[in-house]
Order: structure tokens, then C-alpha cells, then sequence
């Protein structure tokens, strides 16, 4: 199969025509070669010609003669889902969920929560290299046809350069070329948040909305801008640093080392903090045990213990869904979005953190820019961020993401 007009940044009018014919199919579904021509403004005999050399190459398929009322009935075109796979690596502090799709974007394989250690250090690196490398070779397609993966990591990220800004960053080569040298397969970097976004943009929650906010509610606080119909990637692609914001007059040291930001107050790590400090003043939690044995307590016991009613942890979580309203409400107020998705692991808890952050935007922001507003919680769940790390990385390939 020749790739080569896939994976180069070729300018030939042909190879962009005919990766613009494969977008078509991606965002439409299948179609005739009329249907193609109206949308693409070309003669018939170029998009017989195109569509012709596509299916040579086994990137589309002919499904046959379309059922009609009458008169002749067209042949009907489409992706071909073995024409090639993409992988998607989504990282977390303690482990990491990998997914494949087809050409189509249909889901091949996905595994999630298996135990990783995220430290800027070269073997943690080079484990979540075995990790990739392990997952590829088990995959029921040969390695050769899996044509990119995508690999999401928090915090700044320049996707264009492939350099991380806030973990890996130990080397002068790019982390996307040290990946390449070490999976041998073309590799995308990208900020966690952002494919999180598209995931739910191309397959969950987001139902033709083109201005969006997402709010990725993890160990840390994430955002991803969606305006008309794309990605906001701002001049180095560092967009999106909504937990950074400096919205609290406290003396709690962020990560980033400045103190105030809304991270400190609305997140996985503050719920994590403010449990310790409370249990300590003598409140009362299921985690005790974990608490007085010094175990690691994870996100996920957190959230087990917020499903399970545990009245701290859920007082917690509501107080900070009342101040991540608030800041919420601030950027609708700026952007002005037909949809905000509430995203990221603290989203599994559904009500109890979606009921007080929707209270506080109908306090805090403008009338009528909330009544323009919906408000949903995410569909992919944790899978948004490995799902759309693989459909990321089709359309980076395909030269359809402008930075």
C-alpha cells in the first residue's frame, strides 16, 4: 500500500485532494463520487480519477450500487477500515490506558488502567516505551500497519516542535523524536486535555456543536478551546492552562511554583490534600485505614469512596465544584460557548461534582450567555483521552489539525 502522500507534508494537488476526500469520509460517512464533487467543487472525471487511485491504494472501498426511486443508480464509496490502525497512549500519575482504532475510527482494542509511575526520569521513559511496544505487538494487524500513535502528556506541550515542557524534558532531541527512535513508528505528542476534547468531539458527547469548552478535571485542571470547529492551540501550543489561573488569595504552593491558582483549591490534588487536612482535625472518611497505614491514597480510591457516600470526601468535592463554577462561569462569560463538557476522572462522579459546578455558573455568569450554555458530562469517561490520542493522530497524518 503506498502511505507515502499520508505521511508526508507533500504539497502535490493530488496527494492534498485525496487526503481531502478521506476527511470527506471521515466527517460524512460514505458517499458517491457525485456527492464528492458538490462538496469539493471539482469535475467528475478529477474525483473518478482521485477516488479511482484510493481505492488502488486500499484506502476506500466500493460498496456497490446505491438503492434509488429510479434512473441509474450511482456507486457508493468508503473508508476501508484495514487500510491502516492508529494508537492512542493516554498517561497518567499511576498507570496509563492505550487504544487502537481502525481507519474508520472504529475501536479495535483498548486497555486501560494498567500500572505505569509518571517520574521525569529516563527509565520511566523508557517503561512507558516497553509499555507501547508491548501493546503494538500484541495487536491482532501486523506492526507495519499501524501507521501513527498518539501520546498524550500534561501540561505544556508543543505539538508542532514535539517538545514537553513539563515532564521528559531531559534531553535536547524532541520527545516525539525520541519515541520514534525507540517505537519506530511516526508519533504524535499532544497535550492531555486537547485530545481529550477531540475524542469526545469525534466520538462521545458533542453532538455538532462547533464552540466548546472542556474541562478536564483530573490530578490537575485542564482546558481545551474548540472555536469553529477546531482546536485552539494559541502561538506554542501551551492553550488551555486554566488551572494556573491565579484565582485565590491562599499561600498554597502550586506545582507550577506560583501560589493562588484555581488548581490549588479545584482539583484531584486539592481533594487529595483537603481529605488529609480534614481527617487529621478529626472528620471521619472509609479512607482512614489507607490514611493511618501511610498507603498511597489514588484518584481512583477517592473516587470509590465519593460512589460508596462517603460524606468527607463528598463535602469536599462539593466545595470545589462551587469554586470550579465559578471560574467556569468567568470563561463562558469570555467565550461565549454553545457547550461546556465536564471531562476528566473527578467526572466520574457525575452528579455530585456536575450539581454544584452547574449551581455556581447560574450564580456567577451572564444570564444570557448561560442560557446559551449546555452543560454536559463527558461520555468517554477516562477512555476520551486514548480514543482521541488515536483519532488525533489520523488527522494529523492527513493534514486536517491547523496549529
Amino acid at each position: 500500500m503506498n502511505t507515502k502522500f499520508l505521511i508526508t507534508a507533500d504539497s502535490n494537488r493530488s496527494a492534498l485532494l485525496k487526503k481531502k476526500i478521506i476527511h470527506y469520509y471521515i466527517a460524512n460517512g460514505d458517499a458517491t463520487i457525485a456527492e464528492l464533487c458538490k462538496e469539493m467543487d471539482l469535475s467528475i472525471p478529477t474525483v473518478t480519477k482521485l477516488v479511482g487511485e484510493l481505492l488502488d491504494d486500499g484506502y476506500i472501498l466500493d460498496f456497490g450500487k446505491q438503492e434509488t426511486n429510479g434512473g441509474r443508480k450511482p456507486n457508493i464509496y468508503g473508508l476501508n477500515p484495514v487500510s491502516g490502525y492508529f494508537v492512542g497512549v493516554d498517561v497518567f500519575r499511576s498507570k496509563i490506558n492505550i487504544a487502537a482504532v481502525d481507519f474508520k475510527g472504529d475501536k479495535l482494542r483498548v486497555e486501560e488502567n494498567i500500572p505505569y509511575s509518571l517520574e521525569n526520569t529516563p527509565e520511566a521513559l523508557e517503561m512507558l516505551c516497553n509499555l507501547i511496544n508491548d501493546f503494538i505487538d500484541r495487536l491482532s494487524v501486523p506492526r507495519e500497519k499501524v501507521l501513527a500513535v498518539g501520546v498524550n502528556i500534561s501540561g505544556r506541550v508543543n505539538p508542532v516542535s514535539g517538545y514537553s515542557y513539563s515532564i521528559f524534558y531531559f534531553e535536547e532531541k524532541p520527545l516525539s523524536q525520541i519515541l520514534e527512535e525507540r517505537i519506530n513508528i511516526k508519533i504524535y505528542i499532544e497535550n492531555d486535555t486537547r485530545a481529550m476534547m477531540y475524542g469526545e468531539y469525534m466520538q462521545g458527547v458533542v453532538k455538532g456543536e462547533k464552540n466548546i469548552l472542556f474541562i478536564n478535571m483530573g490530578w490537575g485542571l485542564g482546558l481545551s478551546i474548540f472555536i469553529n470547529g477546531e482546536l485552539y492551540y494559541g502561538k506554542s501550543g501551551f492553550s488551555g492552562e486554566f488551572g494556573h489561573f491565579c484565582f485565590f488569595d491562599n499561600e498554597i504552593l502550586c506545582h507550577c511554583g506560583k501560589k493562588g491558582c484555581i488548581e490549588t483549591e479545584a482539583s484531584g490534588s486539592a481533594l487529595h490534600r483537603k481529605l488529609l487536612e480534614r481527617y487529621r482535625e478529626g472528620s471521619s472518611t472509609i479512607l482512614a485505614e489507607k490514611i493511618e497505614k501511610k498507603e498511597k491514597i489514588k484518584m481512583a480510591d477517592m473516587i470509590e469512596a465519593i460512589q460508596k457516600e462517603d460524606v468527607l470526601c463528598i463535602e469536599i468535592l462539593e466545595e470545589m465544584g462551587e469554586k470550579l463554577g465559578r471560574g467556569i462561569a468567568g470563561l463562558m462569560n469570555i467565550f461565549n460557548p454553545e457547550l461546556v463538557v465536564l471531562g476528566g476522572t473527578l467526572s466520574l462522579t457525575s452528579e455530585y461534582i456536575s450539581l454544584p459546578i452547574k449551581s455556581a455558573i447560574r450564580k456567577y455568569s451572564l444570564n444570557l450567555v448561560s442560557q446559551d450554555t449546555e452543560i454536559k458530562v463527558s461520555k468517554l469517561g477516562e477512555r476520551a483521552g486514548a480514543l482521541g490520542a488515536c483519532l488525533l493522530s489520523r488527522s494529523k497524518m492527513l493534514g486536517m489539525i491547523h496549529y
